[in-house]
């Protein structure tokens, strides 16, 4: 990315700034646009670096009889846990804990936008983020550290998830049309990332050694850092904080305060129609390595680059469903976000059903089966969940009442928070129920929220129809 020639007043310009208002140095955007996607390439990568190798790091090393005890502060960790699920085994444990640190990641970051918003500022929060992270990722080197490196990490992308990407917005003046195409660029890195990741993170802790995967992650995060402190003069400036609290939020209103209480009361449907999705960071890799054959031509593909599939066939189902929705729109009226959502669970419930072949197969012969179920579960899966999470986001900030709009994105995530913890409980059935009803169980619930969503809709449509937004 060529920098450009702004000279900014103590370190940054501004969004009111004509030079940056007409900056298109970086793909017809602002040349802090580059910056923050390539930051947050590296941010991501170390974050799905670290997420693929965890579930596998924890059943297959550390959680082992022989290992665990190593774990400063497990004993307690595990007592909490199994006071709730009853007694775990060394995977059902691994499950547990990835369910809950997958789960939290989704929770801090309100705990983030408050230590910007009232302390620090985004861009110290932003950076004792990516701090913290990376003093996680390296701290996974230390087999005693697990659990506080695993709160490191969760304060990280707590203290930089939000603020980051609160810091693309900034870069573009009010009613700037560049704005969503900028959030479709940034997400673009992410899915660079989410590719990359696996492949090297993954094959570095399962072929050379764990803590080589940790560590990778760990310098992504640095990299990511330096990419951030080096670009920070063609970013926003702090925004005045004392001027933001004093702005004045209008009346709720009846309708408003309705809105609220039932966005909030959809989130376990929410919760529900991502438990497939979800499992494939967490069961699946521990059932795939169990009953897949994951030779290839000679080559033993490791576990971990399933998930780099996922990511692959989740970028172009996401390009596919966009492209679908405005063919659509050009025939026929398109649905509203809580059709389009229940529409997507019910494909999505498509994929662990379709797992019950393979399962069954298992089940019957003992053989294992191919390594092509991953492309047609993820296949599946990512066509219906690009339906339910982008659409979701889409809802929560349309429907909200104006003024909450940013604590309503907050309180969205948090079925993110609820469903990660429940699949991690869900993942410990793999050890105690045949595969084919375990997946039957997935498909069942995924699209229960399905049919919740249409009596939703049946029921209280009106009430969050996007032409009612005038009354909110």
């Amino acid at each position: 990315m060529t920098p450009t020639t702004l000279t900014p007043e103590a370190g940054a310009a501004t969004s009111s700034d004509p030079r940056i208002r007409h900056d298109r140095s970086f793909l017809g955007h602002p040349a802090g646009l580059g910056w923050l996607s390539f930051c947050e390439l590296w941010e991501r990568f170390s974050y799905y670096g670290m997420q693929a190798l965890l579930v596998l790091y924890l059943s297959n090393y550390l959680f082992l009889p022989q290992h665990i005890g190593q774990v400063a502060g497990i004993e307690a960790l595990r007592h909490a846990i199994e006071s709730v699920t009853g007694p775990r085994s060394p995977m059902q444990l691994a499950s547990a804990v990835f369910g809950l640190y997958t789960g939290f990641v989704y929770l801090t970051p309100l705990f983030g936008g408050l230590l910007a918003d009232r302390v620090l500022g985004r861009t110290r929060t932003v950076v004792l983020g990516a701090l913290l992270m990376a003093s996680g990722h390296f701290l996974m080197a230390f087999e005693t550290a697990l659990l506080p490196a695993l709160g490191c990490l969760l304060l990280g992308v707590g203290c930089f998830k939000g603020n980051i990407a609160a810091q693309v917005g900034d870069l573009y003046a009010p009613g700037d049309k560049r704005r969503a195409s900028a959030f479709q660029i940034f997400m673009l890195a992410v899915q660079v990332a989410v590719i990359a990741a696996p492949i090297v993170c993954g094959t570095l802790g399962e072929r050379v050694g764990w803590h080589w995967g940790f560590g990778a992650a760990g310098v992504g995060m640095l990299i990511g850092l330096v990419v951030y402190l080096a670009g920070r003069r063609w970013l926003p400036p702090e925004t005045k904080r004392q001027a933001a609290q004093a702005e004045g939020r209008p009346p709720l209103g009846r309708r408003g305060a309705l809105k609220v209480v039932l966005l909030v009361a959809i989130l376990p449907l929410l919760m529900l129609s991502i438990v497939g999705n979800q499992q494939f960071n967490n069961a699946y890799p521990l059932w795939s390595q169990q009953h897949m054959d994951m030779n290839v031509g000679g080559f033993e593909v490791p576990v971990t680059w399933l998930q780099a599939v996922d990511a692959l066939v989740s970028t172009l189902t996401m390009l596919a469903s966009l492209a679908f929705w405005r063919w659509w729109a050009t025939r026929r009226t398109e649905p509203d976000e809580i059709t389009k959502m229940a529409l997507g669970s019910f494909v999505a419930a498509g994929a662990p059903a379709l797992l019950l072949i393979p399962a069954m197969a298992i089940e019957a012969s003992g053989a294992k089966i191919s390594i092509l179920w991953t492309f047609a579960y993820t296949l599946v899966n990512d066509i219906g969940f690009a339906n339910i999470m982008p659409v979701g986001l889409a809802l929560f900030s349309r429907a909200a009442p104006r003024g909450l709009q940013g604590l309503m994105i907050g309180v969205y995530y948090l079925h993110l928070f609820f469903g990660n913890s429940f699949v991690g409980w869900l993942a410990g059935l793999l050890e105690v129920m045949p595969g084919s009803q375990f997946w039957l169980l997935h498909a069942a619930l995924v699209a229960a929220a399905g049919a919740g969503l249409l009596a939703v809709k049946l029921v209280f449509g009106r009430l969050l129809a996007p032409d009612d937004d005038s009354g909110r």
